[in-house]
């Protein structure tokens, strides 16, 4: 290590001391800012420190889970430079290289728009890029752009690095197209299809020609078995697949793994066709890095949600289900999830506008919430929002007297608990900085553990 970043590290360390003192929560991103202000190119030599190299994990959706259950399968055996925390950007990656000092491989979750950046920088082993979904359009703009930076990202990448794609999106599978080292994975259950595209769906046209794609089976969003019946393109041949998918409501779903040469059934404890997906892009990597199919199968069955993801944790004689809503194709399969098992009688919806969410709140009208309108039985609005999900609810069919509007998240929270008989749970979907407030509540009130613990924990 050269005098100046061992100089750089030394102070990035500090940093991340003082503010863990502080109670920040550990300076996740800190020392990363600290040293990507001094000296950019000193992520480039931290990560040609990793001996084993490292794996970059992107996608819209189910980044964090991927990672985290790509963790579950490798920690036992390697260890990790690991940003658990969900510091995605360039300098959540520089902070995780610098206070990973004895790590062997660094497993990375990289935020959509960073792609490129931390890709030229860390020179990745592996490359894995889940899906793209339509997002936070004031920051990333319409999808084409950010798959266009993706696309000329991959293009630069070393012959040997593997690039890990969702083949079910067109935008994501079409990127691996001339690369040797490829790894396809996808969902192959047409009984688990829908019968068409939603119709705030993405990508329905052929990244060819422009012509509507076919589906023989939509799995999440746009997600699923295409095919350009005007130019001929499609769904290419999956390496690895789910198949014969069965949902067990909220407690989890099973699948076969099928793998090449080999396939095992795997019994996750989240619920929900996405979390299938972010599985196979785990599983994928893991393969990619010489992982057996065993010891994938055991790590992703002792996994546990993400927190926010699909969190519960006890609030006195009652449960509290966090489950993260944040774009039209996320929140509409939490919705799908909840369906499928017992749609609970009280229901906290929090949506905030801040940058981590999206200035832009209009994607709510792409949600379908109707079916959740219908069933519940009370819904309370909150976050900074909650008079436009209050007027989103109202033109879904809910009736005024079903509904509360509370913008103050803790107050929202406290009457949700109040309205939920002892003994049962409450449902709350709320954006991501609402999220994390509501989280932090929590833990003031020793309902669970501060995220940070819980990622060291991990």
């Amino acid at each position: 290590m050269s005098v100046r970043l061992a100089a750089e590290t030394a102070a990035a360390t500090a940093v991340a001391r003082l503010s863990r003192f502080a109670g920040r929560g550990g300076g996740t991103t800190l020392p990363g800012k600290l040293v990507w202000m001094l000296d950019p190119g000193a992520v480039d030599a931290l990560a040609r420190r990793l001996p084993g190299g490292g794996v970059l994990v992107s996608a819209t959706n189910g980044k964090t889970t991927t990672t985290a259950m790509a963790s579950a399968i490798l920690s036992p055996t390697r260890r990790l430079a690991w940003n658990n925390s969900g510091a995605n950007l360039a300098s959540g990656v520089a902070s995780t290289l610098l206070l990973a000092r004895d790590a062997e491989l660094g497993l990375l979750e990289v935020d959509e728009f960073a792609v490129p950046e931390v890709i030229r920088r860390t020179r990745p082993r592996i490359v894995c890029l889940g899906n793209l979904f339509r997002d936070q359009l004031d920051r990333y703009g319409e999808l084409e752009h950010i798959a266009e930076r993706w696309r000329a990202a991959v293009e630069h990448l070393a012959d040997t690095t593997m690039t890990v794609v969702n083949a079910d999106d067109p935008l994501v599978a079409v990127l691996a197209e001339g690369r040797e080292a490829v790894l396809r994975f996808g969902v192959d259950d047409p009984t688990q299809g829908r019968d068409g595209l939603q119709h705030a769906s993405d990508s329905k046209y052929c990244v060819r020609c422009g012509h509507p794609y076919r589906y023989d089976a939509v799995y999440v969003g746009h997600l699923g078995a295409y095919r350009c019946p005007s130019c001929g393109h499609a769904r290419p041949s999956l390496d690895i697949a789910a198949r014969e998918i069965e949902s067990q409501g909220l407690e989890g779903v099973a699948f076969t793994l099928t793998a090449p040469g080999a396939s095992a059934r795997v019994r996750l404890a989240l619920p929900g066709l996405y979390n299938v997906y972010n599985a196979l892009a785990a599983a994928s990597l893991c393969l990619a890095l010489g992982v057996s199919l065993d010891r994938i199968v055991s790590g992703l069955e002792r996994f546990r949600a993400a927190f926010g993801r699909f969190e519960r944790f006890a609030a006195g004689d009652r449960t509290v289900l966090l489950l993260l809503i944040k774009n039209p194709a996320g929140a509409n399969e939490a919705l799908r999830t909840l369906q499928e098992g017992d749609v609970p009688p009280v229901v906290v919806v929090a949506l905030n506008d801040r940058i981590a969410d999206g200035r832009d709140v209009s994607w709510i009208w792409d949600v379908d919430f109707e079916p959740l309108l219908a069933r519940a039985t009370r819904i309370v609005a909150t976050g900074e929002r909650a008079a436009e999900l209050a007027l989103r609810f109202t033109y879904g069919g809910l009736a005024r007297e079903r509904l509360e509007i509370l913008p103050r998240l803790e107050s929202a929270l406290d009457r949700g608990l109040a309205l939920t008989p002892p003994g049962a749970e409450l449902v709350v979907l709320p954006t991501y900085t609402a999220m994390l407030e509501l989280r932090a509540t929590a833990t003031a009130r020793g309902f669970t553990r501060p995220y940070w613990e819980q990622a060291r924990a991990s």
